[in-house]
C-alpha cells in the first residue's frame, strides 16, 4: 500500500512538471515531446495498477483457498475422529453407546445442512470456515430448520444482513473476553419471529466489557435496516432484529 502511494505522489510529479513546461514552452516540437511525456507516465501509471489489480486479485483467490482447503481438512479430521469412535464400540461390543455417537453426527450434519441453506454466501462462507479461522472462539450455531434468508431478502438487505452478523460476532471477540487468553464461548441462533428475521448472540460464562459490547453493536447496525433489542442487551446476550418485507 506505502509503495502504491508512493508510486501515485511520483506518478503526480511526473505529470505535474511538463504541464509547467507547457507554459513557459513556445516550439511545436517541445509540446509534442511533453504530449509524449505525460503520454509515457499515464501508460506506465496504468500498466502499474493493472499488475497490482491482478496480484491483489491473486492474492485474495489464494486466500479463499487456502481457507477452503483448511475447512476441508478440519472437515475430514471430524470425520475420522467420528469413524474411529464408532469403529472403537464396535470392536468392544458397545453398542448401546453407538447410538448416542449417531445421534450427536446427525445433529451436526443437521446444524451444517441449515446452514448453507441461508442462501447468503459470504455469510455461509464465514460461518462454515469460522473455527479454523477464529480457533479461540467456540462459535455455536443454531439455525431454525428451513430458513432460507436468501429467499427473504433482496440483495442489499442480505449484504447487510451479513455484514451485521459478522461485525457482531467481531464485536464479541473484541470485548467479550475477561482476558486476552480466555477461549470465547459464543452461541448464534438466527429464526423468525413475527413477520422479522432475528439473530440473538448468548455469551456463556460472563459479560466482558458489556458497554464497548453495546457500543460496537449499535456501530453495526447504524444506517441499516436492522436495529438492537435493547433491553435484551445486557449479560452477553445480544438481539438483533430485522423485518421482513413479505
Amino acid at each position: 500500500m506505502k509503495d502504491r502511494r508512493s508510486l501515485t505522489i511520483i506518478a503526480g510529479i511526473l505529470l505535474l512538471i511538463p504541464l509547467v513546461l507547457f507554459y513557459f514552452n513556445r516550439s511545436v516540437v517541445g509540446h509534442i515531446g511533453l504530449c509524449l511525456w505525460v503520454g509515457a507516465v499515464l501508460y506506465g501509471y496504468w500498466i502499474y495498477i493493472r499488475r497490482q489489480q491482478e496480484a491483489d486479485k491473486r492474492r485474495l483467490v489464494e486466500s479463499v483457498q487456502r481457507t477452503a482447503t483448511s475447512t476441508l481438512a478440519r472437515y475430514r479430521h471430524d470425520w475420522m475422529n467420528d469413524l474411529q469412535i464408532l469403529y472403537g464400540y464396535i470392536q468392544l461390543g458397545k453398542y448401546d453407546k453407538l447410538r448416542g455417537s449417531l445421534d450427536r453426527i446427525k445433529e451436526r450434519m443437521a446444524a451444517e445442512s441449515h446452514i448453507s441453506r441461508l442462501g447468503i454466501q459470504p455469510l455461509v462462507f464465514y460461518l462454515q470456515s469460522f473455527r479454523e479461522m477464529n480457533p479461540s472462539v467456540q462459535l455455536e450455531v443454531s439455525i431454525e430448520e428451513g430458513l432460507e434468508l436468501g429467499q427473504l431478502l433482496d440483495r442489499e438487505e442480505a449484504e447487510n444482513w451479513a455484514e451485521t452478523v459478522m461485525e457482531t460476532i467481531r464485536a464479541y471477540q473484541f470485548a467479550g473476553r475477561s482476558s486476552w487468553g480466555e477461549t470465547l464461548q459464543l452461541n448464534m441462533s438466527i429464526y423468525r419471529e413475527g413477520g422479522e428475521v432475528v439473530v440473538r448472540f448468548e455469551l456463556e460464562g460472563g459479560s466482558g466489557n458489556s458497554e464497548l459490547l453495546k457500543a460496537n453493536t449499535l456501530k453495526a447496525i447504524r444506517g441499516k435496516r436492522i436495529y438492537a433489542k435493547e433491553e435484551a442487551m445486557q449479560k452477553g446476550v445480544c438481539e438483533l432484529r430485522m423485518p421482513l418485507a413479505i
